[in-house]
């Protein structure tokens, strides 16, 4: 089962209704790599220094705004820290509205509210109430570091909250040339308006989401399950280790202890400039009092 991406509480008035915020899309979208077409090798992005060409350590990139063209200003992360909302693990319902009332545009991305232990009774009252008065809930959602508008609103068994786009997010419809006035401004006769609406009623039917299918995911993944058992027609390629100079602000600690573990194994080097004990020479007398010592034994 999918993980929540926060638990906190929906709160309205003075009520407060345990849940967690529950991911409601699943992405289905293919996948593709690019690769070199002379010897099937994955092709590596880097950044790069727009002027000396070099590669970039993330360490030594930092982000800006361009507000005029070639012109930049540095937002350092306190800059942005201090911007950011308060993390807090809470969807405040600031307002109810008709549903009728959202221009369709607005909805942008759903999730499934679920209740904590034993805050079924404030989830279903708030489900069944929202159900029967046509409302919904607008609320303000932060999710990890944003803040978002959403909606809350019934769907069956759940509570849903959609994310909802700001108005400065859409284009205006108004900024389209689209036709104004009555029908008949363009010709429109009333008979062709009552044969549209016989063609619209022949092609109702219930809605039914199962029905739809994303036909392009379906031929293609046929088409690359048919490649892949294809003899030849498949590539290997094992990602190399990451390079010593790579850019990276992660200490390899196994990398420096290997190193270091390597580096006590080594014989050490014998000193040429050390001085020899002297070796004393033996003499005639030394060797006489040597041999009677060994007779003697």
């Amino acid at each position: 089962m999918a993980r929540p991406i926060w638990t906190g509480a929906l709160s309205f008035g003075l009520l407060n209704v345990p849940v967690s915020l529950m991911s409601g899309e699943r992405r289905t979208d293919l996948s593709f790599r690019m690769l070199d077409s002379r010897d099937k090798k994955p092709i590596r992005f880097e950044r790069v220094n727009a002027d000396t060409g070099e590669e970039v350590p993330w360490k030594d990139i930092v982000k800006a705004f361009e507000y005029d063209k070639g012109s930049y200003v540095v937002i350092e992360k306190d800059d942005i820290a201090a911007a950011a909302p308060e993390t807090h693990e809470s969807i405040d319902v600031e307002a109810f509205v008709d549903a009728a009332e959202i221009d369709l545009r607005f909805f942008e991305k759903p999730y499934v509210l679920v209740p904590g232990k034993k805050a079924e009774k404030g989830y279903v009252l708030l489900r069944e109430t929202l159900r029967k008065t046509g409302k919904v809930g607008i609320a303000k959602v932060v999710i990890r570091t944003r803040e978002y508008l959403s909606a809350v609103m019934p769907q069956d068994k759940a509570l849903v909250l959609i994310l909802l786009r700001y108005p400065q997010e859409l284009v205006g419809l108004d900024e389209y040339a689209l036709p104004e006035g009555k029908p008949s401004d363009y010709r429109v006769a009333a008979k062709e308006l009552q044969m549209a609406e016989q063609l619209i009623e022949s092609m109702t039917s219930q809605w039914k989401p199962t029905d739809y299918h994303n036909e392009f995911r379906e031929r293609l993944s046929a088409i690359i399950k048919k490649r892949i058992k294809s003899a030849g027609a498949t590539t290997k390629f094992e990602e190399p280790e990451p390079r010593e100079d790579a850019a990276t602000n992660v200490v390899d600690f196994v990398s420096l202890l290997k190193k270091s573990l390597d580096t006590k194994k080594r014989t050490p080097a014998k000193k040429s400039a050390a001085k020899k004990a002297p070796v004393k020479k033996k003499t005639a007398k030394t060797a006489k009092k040597a041999a009677r010592k060994r007779a003697s034994q």
